[in-house]
Formats: structure tokens, sequence, C-alpha cells
């Protein structure tokens, strides 16, 4: 078959490596000049690095023996960074369970009930059940008021914002369910993940195109044409693995543009180098609404500085409107905003601390997860017979991520054959 890929994130490569190793003829179109879609990276210190943070759980299996096909598995490896909460102007520490149920917030009766409803939520197997459930309504009865207020709440406001109220229960016990205590990295960056890829792709007679962004597809015979940058493709069989309204904006879907605009949020990021650790974690949870960002991670908490040059790698992180401030203010005006937020997180900090910094941001990063949300989801049929689409919002309950990618593109092959010539 000849087939046509658009997109060269973790999806879009996977199904290449995953057809090109059953024979078939493939060329993967990239809009941008970057590997990875929202796992591409930047150097610090000569090492890639993702431009928003990015690790793996023990439970990302799709992820873990991808790894270890591409002959990477050595350099996976799994730690267990020390996490917080700040909360009321202190940090606390909060990357245990013993931890956790010390949390000093709560009484006795708040860790009975947050452990409870925490193990329940592991025990769980099928997080279908609660589609239709509002998570901070289940957590306000099950975990209690007070665990809710202190946690939950503040977690999904300041990810979602106006929105949190109306997040799924099955978004919240899938984040609970899948996620472990070990966070695995591959030591030289993710980066490697993609390049190892590409390569296979390449080796085997495959093609990526970079600077080559879809503008529009059609479906006019038997065959799919692509237009991308100045050129057009015609392709047996086209999967499309950008984000939705992209897609939708291509084929000429309008309406169903507009519709799933409202149901993603952006996200912004900073990587700041720092000659020296700002928090004593390697992930901050911000508990407060007030702050301007919703993280913050210090990834050479968990991997060596001297894997950067010596240079102390700290994430600041947010998922907000694409026409909120936070999106639309230059990246040099909106660091000079966050800096006296992160002096409230460690009162010595200062800017000089700061001897560079990268700032990216991504228009459709997180879908927002309501109770209507499944009843949203788009088919991977779409009304092209020969068009596949395999992206982003497709992944449900889970939350997106690289493993969940990767395991959609073995399944989008598996499903159309391309696994096999």
């Amino acid at each position: 078959m000849k087939l046509g890929i658009v997109g060269a994130g973790a999806t879009g490569l996977t199904a290449a490596f995953d057809a090109v190793k059953a024979g078939h003829e493939v060329t993967v179109l990239e809009a941008s000049d970057e590997l990875g879609g929202l796992a591409a990276s930047i150097e610090v210190g000569g090492t890639p690095l993702e431009r928003f943070y990015h690790h793996s759980f023990q439970t990302d299996h799709a992820m873990i023996e991808l790894v270890r096909e591409l002959g990477l598995g050595d350099r996976l490896e799994f730690h267990r960074p020390a996490t917080g909460v700040f909360l009321d102007g202190e940090l606390h520490d909060f990357g245990t369970p013993l931890e956790m149920l010390r949390f000093p917030a709560f009484s006795l009766l708040d860790r009975f009930r947050f452990g409870a409803t925490s193990a329940a939520l592991k025990l769980v197997r099928d997080g279908q059940r609660f589609n239709s459930v509002r998570a901070l309504a289940w957590m306000r009865r099950w975990a209690g008021k007070r665990v809710t207020e202190t946690i939950w709440e503040p977690l999904l406001t300041g990810k979602f914002g106006a929105r949190a109220e109306d997040i799924s229960m099955a978004w919240l016990w899938a984040r609970i369910h899948y996620r472990t205590f070990g966070l695995g990295y591959v030591h030289g960056g993710f980066d490697q993940v993609y390049r190892a890829l590409l390569d296979a792709v390449t080796d085997r007679g495959g093609k990526v195109e970079f600077g080559k962004p879809m503008s529009s597809i059609r479906q006019p015979g038997a065959e799919v044409e692509v237009r991308a940058g100045e050129a057009t493709y015609t392709f047996d069989h086209v999967i499309v693995t950008v984000p939705q309204p992209a897609f939708a904006k291509a084929a000429g879907l309008m309406s169903d543009s507009v519709l799933w605009r409202n149901q993603y949020l952006g996200a912004t990021c900073f990587v700041l180098e720092c000659d020296r650790s700002v928090i004593p974690y390697y992930w901050l949870n911000i508990n407060d609404t007030a702050f301007p960002f919703l993280a913050v991670v210090e990834h050479t908490n968990m991997v060596s500085p001297a894997e950067y040059g010596g240079r102390h790698v700290v994430y600041v992180g947010n998922y907000v409107p694409r026409e909120d401030w936070r999106f639309t203010t230059p990246p040099e005006d909106l660091l000079e905003h966050y800096i006296p937020w992160l002096r409230k997180l460690n009162p010595a900090f200062d800017r000089s601390w700061i001897q560079d910094w990268h700032f990216s941001k991504a228009g459709f990063a997180q879908p927002i997860v309501t109770p209507e949300y499944r009843a949203l989801i788009p088919g991977h049929h779409t009304a092209m017979p020969n068009v596949t689409l395999a992206t982003m919002s497709q992944i449900y309950p889970q939350d997106r991520g690289q493993s969940y990618a990767i395991a959609m593109a073995h399944d989008v092959t598996r499903r159309l054959g391309l696994d096999r010539a």
C-alpha cells in the first residue's frame, strides 16, 4: 500500500514504523522542522531535552516495549524522585503514601478518606463507569469536603480553569489508576526514541518530509490527495495524526472544527536553565489558584545536572485557553510576570539564577474531558473511506501521553492491516 501519514509525532512515526516493517510504501508529512510533536526537543548543555516536561510510568507498556525494540532499553531508567505540594504559602512533601497520609492539612478522618478513595480508584478496573460523573462532585461525596478543597479542586482548577467543575471522573480515575511512583526517563532525552524511529523508517525505504503543513485533504476517487506545502501527494490511504481541528479545517469540516476548538486548551511552558536548584522536588503541584502557572518541574532533581552541562533545568508549565493572556503575552514579558511567583516558592530565588531560557506553546494540547466528551470523540473512520484519524482526542479515558499515542498507532495499523504485507 502507498501510505501517507500526516504528523511526525509519537503516533505518526510509530504507525510509519509498523507499516514499513510490513513492506508498505510510507511517506510522513510533518508541518514543522522537528520530530516528536508535543515531545519535540531543544538542546541544553548539548543534550536533547523535551520542550514540555515528559516522563514515563511503569504502566506505560507500549512506550517501554518500543524503547526496547529500538535498542534503547539500557537508557530507560526508572527513578523515585521527590514530589511536593505548595499550599498556604508552604512546601509539603507529597510523593509517597506515607507523606500523603501525614499531610498537615488533613485531619485523621481526612487522611482515612483520602487514602481509602485513592486505593479504591486504584482497584477499579474499568473507569468508564465514571463517564457521566463529575470528578469534583464525586470527590466531595467520597473523599470529603476538606480533601477536595485542599487537593483535587485546586489541581483541576489550575489545569482546566472555569471548566474544572465539568471534568469527568473517568478522566481523574485514569490519572490516579495508571500512575506509578516510579518515573521513567530515557537518559539523553526521548528525542533518541524519535530519531531511532526516523532511522528505522528511512532505512526501510520510508520517507519523512519536514516543512509540509497539510492545507487540504480530499478523496475524489479511490485515491486520497493531500496538499502539503507547495506539493500535492497522492496515496492509497492516509492516517492523520494532527489535532482534530487541523484535520477538520483541511477537510472543510468547519462546523466540526468549531466544536473541537472549544474542547481543547493550549499549553505554555518555560524551560529555565538555572545555575542552582530552585525547588527541593522533581514535581511541585501548585495548590494555590492565585498562581499564574500550574506546576513547576525541576527535571534535574530526577536526572543529574551533569547531563546538561551543570545547568539545573526547571519547567514552568500551564494549560490555558488560547485567548488567555498567558498564551498571548510575549514570552519575555510573561517570564518577568512569573518571577515574583517563583520567589513565593523559594524566597531566595533571583532572576540572575536564570542563565538562559526557552519558551514553547501548543494550541491544542489538552482536551477538556467533560461527561459529554465521550460522545463527542470522533471515530478513527472518517467521511473519506481511505482516511483514518488517529489523534490525541481519541485517547480516553486515559490522559494524552506518549505511551498511549504509541498504543493507538499500533491499534490503528492493526485494524487497517498495515502491520502485515
